[in-house]
């Protein structure tokens, strides 16, 4: 049955992207709050976190993640969801600390993939590990799924080791990246089917594919994630200007489907994350 309501994902940096080829991604802390707020706005109710250094490059600072973390919770109201990927080269002990920087949700990807010419590394052990800091840490993870194989091994980490914190399975089919699942509808349905019961999803589609995606991700029930960290073009010849751009289209879409945006509220209850925001710490 599709969901009443479309929760709206933005990925705004990535770590692909180099700002000197996209002047519009937002990679300073400033640039990050400001294109959320205007993200919020637009219909966005979770936003997917990479961060960049004084150079602009990717990193998994710590502090920076905590001061992240903070700003967004301050100036919006959104799911803040940090990745746990990084960038391909970061080490796996890295992308474990992330973590400690107090997220609502964070990725967890289900499997190592080929990500155009380098590899994208998930082995099982480290998906363990992260799993069960996620339940440890009251952080609800979301399953980033880049193949069919990545659900199965979903499905064998939820057999061994239980229900995420706060009880909901959230995936993300993350579409069209050279070495995964392609971008089509079929895959989409395949992936869909292969899904554990009663798991709200989400589906991205990479580059070119992000508008086919959608649409069959709307058709088939589900959410969507969209962003300048998956595509920096909104049409062919025609860059993305800004994230909130690719959010409102999203947004249509989703009205269009009968199923306009959720709220960050609705998005809380989808995910059940826990009450980090700031009057609830202080209280």
């Amino acid at each position: 049955m599709s969901a009443a309501r479309t929760l709206i994902t933005v990925a705004p940096t990535g770590a692909e992207s180099a700002k000197s080829d996209v002047p519009a991604l937002p990679v300073t802390l400033d640039e990050l709050v400001e294109t959320a707020v205007a993200c919020e706005a637009a219909g966005a109710g979770l936003v997917h976190v990479h961060i960049r250094d004084d150079n602009a490059e990717p990193t998994l600072d710590l502090q920076r993640l905590r001061d992240t973390v903070a700003a967004l919770r301050e100036r919006t109201t959104l799911v803040v969801q940090l990745s746990t990927g990084g960038a391909v080269s970061d080490p796996l002990e890295h992308r474990l600390r992330v973590l400690d920087a107090e997220p609502d949700s964070c990725s967890l990807t289900c499997g190592t993939v080929n990500f155009g010419d380098a590899v994208f590394s998930n082995p099982w052990p480290f998906m363990v590990e992260l799993y069960q800091r996620t339940q440890a840490m009251e952080v609800v993870p979301e399953f980033e799924l880049f193949d069919l194989g990545h659900v199965t091994a979903l499905q064998r980490l939820l057999d061994t080791y239980g229900a995420p914190y706060g009880g909901k399975i959230h995936c993300d089919l993350v579409m069209g990246v050279p070495g995964g699942m392609p971008g089509t509808a079929p895959a989409l349905v395949a992936a869909v089917a292969a899904l554990p019961a009663g798991a709200s999803w989400s589906a991205t589609g990479i580059g070119r594919t992000t508008l086919p995606v959608a649409l069959a991700a709307l058709a088939s029930g589900g959410h969507l994630r969209v962003g300048m960290e998956d595509t920096v073009s909104f049409g062919k010849g025609q860059p993305v200007e800004n994230n909130a751009q690719l959010v409102r289209r999203a947004a249509e879409l989703a009205t269009l489907a009968q199923r306009p945006p959720m709220t960050t509220e609705e998005a809380r209850v989808l995910l059940n994350v826990k009450n980090r925001s700031p009057a609830a710490v202080s209280g």
